[in-house]
């Protein structure tokens, strides 16, 4: 770790990125089915959930959990925490650490997770054998398993991270405020964060929790159910899955001669309240104007938009208009996209996801398209139908929560390897 004197002068970039998404496990095949606008959107098929109103969901489907993790972490862990779990392992390869992530310094390496519900199916399947069978029927892993911060503590103790670890609880928002929260510890002298979020919410129980949720659609289209910006939006579909991130010191990825992905350069957050969706528009634009602020970035600089897209059309309206309170006369005119009406809204996942296509659309020098949009009702350059080429240098990722948090994150271009 780096002397206390010399901290001011860390900078935090992406290094890695593991990705477990219904659209593809990998950031490669991740990559490839967004930039090609491939929708994995279809009819829920988890067992127990066809009688349920919510149609349409982005499943992670053929997701080989044995294959990637242990089995004794597997049997005390929920869907969501086996997501993260391998997409912590996908990351940390993706960027050249091997076992010994530590590199015999445990202290040097944290774990910080975001998480919007925990482990919902294995806590129905517990509490369906207390009170079906009784109380001795309940494995001991129930006390954990459920439990939000579950990911990142088994992600830690599988890999012997003693650095840093936390757990962001702020809503779906919380996706980009945990990238904050890694940045930020790594400047001020951890060498290594593993970041993320995962959420699996589509067990039966998960289900019915979100069914209280206005702005959920229940559209039984997968071609019509998430259409954000057009006059048919009728509201978000949920998805599962999530991405996790390597989050260096720049000088300590040097050193190891790794390719720095991106940097990550600003961000804030703001609080405007559960569904009050056009006060997020004063809320969102602040969350933009500080994350540019603190990436010491204009607005004429942003390259590109990741937007929240929540599908409500007077919540997509207010996104609409803060973008160009936030970015002026630029806001009409920057290339915005949602990749996620192609795999679905994965609660905290879905920022995580969001950033890691904005690492791979900077890299490539592409823009994804936005899948199932077509008429688009809001003063946006939205990107449909396909890819648009650019030269990107600069990405904004936008994500706010249900229960009223907006956040805002500014990524610059990674330089490559030294």
């Amino acid at each position: 770790m780096m002397s206390p004197g010399n901290r001011h002068t860390r900078s935090a970039v992406v290094t890695g990125i593991g990705v477990v998404a219904p659209n593809g496990v990998g950031a490669e095949t991740f990559w490839k089915s967004t930039v090609e606008g491939i929708s994995a959107l279809d009819g829920v098929s988890r067992e127990g959930c066809e009688h349920l109103p919510l149609r349409v969901a982005g499943e992670v489907r053929g997701f080989d959990a044995e294959s990637m993790v242990e089995q004794r972490f597997l049997v005390q862990t929920d869907r969501f925490s086996h997501f993260a779990m391998a997409a912590a392992d996908l990351a940390l390869a993706d960027a050249g650490i091997g076992e010994d992530a530590h590199g015999g310094t445990p202290y040097s390496v944290g774990v910080v997770t975001a998480a919007g519900s925990g482990g919902g199916e294995f806590g129905q399947r517990e509490l369906q054998r207390l009170w079906g069978q009784g109380p001795t029927y309940v494995g001991p892993y129930q006390s954990i398993a459920w439990f939000y911060a579950a990911s990142t503590g088994q992600i830690s103790i599988r890999g012997g991270f003693k650095g840093p670890c936390g757990v962001v609880a702020s809503d779906e928002a919380g996706g980009l405020d945990a990238i904050a929260h890694a940045g930020g510890a790594v400047r001020r002298g951890t060498d290594t964060i593993i970041v993320g979020a995962a959420e699996a919410p589509l067990a039966p129980y998960s289900i019915v929790c979100q069914l209280g949720y206005r702005e959920l659609s229940t559209c039984e289209d997968p071609d019509r159910a998430y259409r954000p910006f057009t006059p048919q939006a009728c509201g978000f579909v949920p998805g599962e899955g999530g991405a996790m991130l390597v989050v260096e010191d720049a000088e300590t990825a040097r050193r190891r001669g790794t390719a720095i992905r991106a940097t990550i350069a600003g961000h804030a957050a703001t609080f405007t309240g559960a569904s009050r969706w056009e006060q997020s528009r004063e809320g969102l634009a602040r969350a933009i104007g500080g994350a540019l602020e603190a990436a010491d970035c204009s607005p004429e600089e942003v390259d590109v938009v990741f937007a929240d897209a929540l599908g409500l059309p007077e919540a997509d309206r207010a996104e609409a208009l803060a973008i160009t309170d936030a970015l002026g006369a630029h806001g009409s005119r920057v290339p915005v996209t949602a990749p996620k009406t192609g795999f679905g809204r994965a609660y905290c996942g879905a920022p995580l996801l969001d950033t890691a296509a904005a690492v791979l659309a900077l890299e490539h020098g592409l823009v994804p398209p936005t899948p199932h949009v077509l008429d688009v009702c809001h003063d946006l350059a939205l990107v449909t139908g396909t890819a648009r080429p650019a030269e990107l240098r600069t990405a904004l990722v936008l994500s706010r929560g249900l229960m009223g948090s907006n956040s805002a994150l500014v990524l610059r271009r990674g330089a490559g390897p030294s």
